[in-house]
């Protein structure tokens, strides 16, 4: 299998937004492909019409270009084995599925939805250990086994509903070797006959995936831990279609867990936790209902993308932070873990933090632009610079950047009434006084180390030691004791603000009673 060329897939089905986790899957078959010199596919599995929403297919596209998951062949961008709607694929299945008719190994059934539903009252009322159509209740069904072949012929000539069912075999050892969990065994008795090809043509998924991954030469199916359970009939359809020779190998992906580490991950989790589940924000076509996104919510591609892939795979080092070059260098399947990984929200802000850290002050200038123009404010594009660069080591999305400069775009209106009490003395009133007179008649360039000798130049000329009311010229200026290096935020706001402020907080701040 490892001297041909390793081919993946990534098969979403378009009935909704595109869950995390998929993009986790996708993720790790795009890293392992990259690694092993192969080609990724991407495959629309649309068979369930049903539960089609339409511009679901539009966001999973732009979801993997936004992650930057780039694919080398499939829907949006064509191939060989066009189309790679399987919708538009339906004849091929229809083939086969016959095929396994005319070869003993699958057959008709004609079982109405109450006829199903009277079989499985029937086997819940006898105790019987799974209420399924299998080796034994097939026999008590309306199907090809048990009618005559001149009844079969005439019904489906007559046009009454029917689906190909898989005749599973009632008493086989069915195995397969995980790449991350070993040796599967499953027994044939544990194994339904399952739906190949439905009422209305289309395949299940079942036949769909197997007949597509065969002809698409797929190497390595790497999908979800909940396909585990059908990896069993996967392997027997290759058997019985002719395949099993060229059967790719299969590893399925641990559980992405609740954030506190019980049970599967869900929506409502993330509605609760308030935090994002789709990689981009989705408005429901139907309900008109707003889910948040990963995008949306400030996440960066490249921090989401080390998020997820450090939940269930670990490279056996100390290194947090990759690129997705380094990843794909470092990506080996057989250290995915089998345990499901908790969804940590806290850690990927962690990482965000971390990529906001690295980003171009350039890059994040944007986002305070817009949010001061939202705020009916104007931001130049070198003061936004400055504001990017003095704090972005302080946020965790480029969004809180004009929210932790408030007190750069806004004179104090209320003071830190702590600090004033702590700190707001008649040294500080002669600090500010003379620091405000002497830039009344600086002239020179309004930089922060030109700030900060002016500052410590005034003050050893006044006698008035700097470290005793450095917090209270802070609050002068900001209205707070804490913050971002003072020099640079009065380089920001400016000369002229700088002496309105302090100005402003020399008439409004009383000192305390002597």
């Amino acid at each position: 299998m490892m001297s041909q060329q390793v081919r993946v897939r990534f098969a979403p089905s378009p009935t909704g937004p595109l869950h995390i986790g998929g993009v986790r899957t996708a993720l790790y078959n795009y890293l392992f492909a990259r690694k092993m010199g192969g080609k990724m596919l991407l495959r629309i599995e649309d068979t369930d019409q049903n539960r089609f929403v339409p511009g679901a297919e539009e966001y999973i596209l732009e979801s993997l270009r936004w992650v930057g998951i780039e694919i080398d062949e499939g829907q949006g961008i064509g191939g060989p084995h066009a189309p790679y709607r399987q919708s538009e694929r339906k004849d091929i299945y229809r083939v086969e599925a016959e095929r396994l008719v005319a070869e003993g190994k699958a057959y008709y059934a004609f079982d109405t939805a109450d006829e199903l539903d009277a079989m499985r009252k029937r086997l819940e009322a006898a105790n019987a250990p799974a209420a399924q159509y299998n080796a034994i209740t097939r026999m008590q069904m309306k199907n090809s086994l048990t009618l005559k072949p001149e009844d079969v012929k005439a019904r489906i000539d007559a046009g009454d509903p029917y689906v190909i069912r898989l005749k599973t075999p009632r008493k086989e050892e069915v195995r397969l070797n995980d790449l991350i969990r070993g040796w599967v065994n499953v027994h044939s008795s544990a194994i339904d006959d399952k739906v190949l090809l439905k009422s209305d043509g289309l395949p299940t998924y079942h036949l769909a995936n197997v007949v597509d991954d065969h002809i698409m030469g797929i190497t390595h199916v790497i999908r979800g831990e909940e396909w585990l359970p059908s990896a069993p009939l996967h392997v027997l359809l290759y058997r019985y279609l002719g395949w099993e020779s060229t059967m790719p190998q299969f590893a399925h992906l641990p559980l992405l867990l609740k954030p506190e580490g019980n049970g599967k991950l869900s929506k409502r989790d993330a509605d609760l936790g308030g935090f994002p589940i789709f990689p981009l924000q989705w408005t429901d076509p139907f309900s008109g209902t707003v889910a948040r996104g990963f995008r949306e919510d400030g996440y960066l591609p490249e921090a989401v993308v080390n998020f997820l892939a450090l939940l269930g795979w670990n490279p056996g080092t100390e290194q947090e932070l990759f690129t997705m070059a380094e990843l794909i260098s470092s990506f080996d399947i057989a250290q995915i873990h089998k345990a499901g990984a908790r969804f940590d929200i806290e850690k990927a802000k962690w990482f965000n933090h971390q990529y906001i850290r690295q980003r171009p002050n350039e890059e994040l200038a944007p986002a305070v632009q817009q949010q001061a123009e939202a705020n009916g404010l104007t931001c130049s594009a070198d003061k936004a610079i400055k504001i990017a660069g003095l704090l972005k080591e302080r946020v965790n999305f480029a969004h809180e950047l004009f929210t932790e400069a408030r007190t750069i775009f806004y004179t104090p209106e209320v003071y830190d009434e702590t600090i004033a009490a702590a700190k707001w003395n008649a040294d500080a009133v002669r600090a500010v006084t003379v620091f405000r007179d002497a830039l009344q008649s600086f002239d020179g360039e309004f930089m922060a180390d030109t700030i900060k000798h002016t500052l410590s130049d005034t003050l050893q000329q006044a006698g008035i030691k700097q470290g005793k009311i450095m917090q209270a010229m802070r609050l002068a200026l900001t209205g707070s004791g804490t913050g971002p290096d003072l020099m640079l935020t009065m380089e920001i706001i400016g000369k002229d603000e700088v002496i309105k402020r302090l100005e402003q907080a020399l008439e409004t701040l009383k000192t305390p009673a002597s």
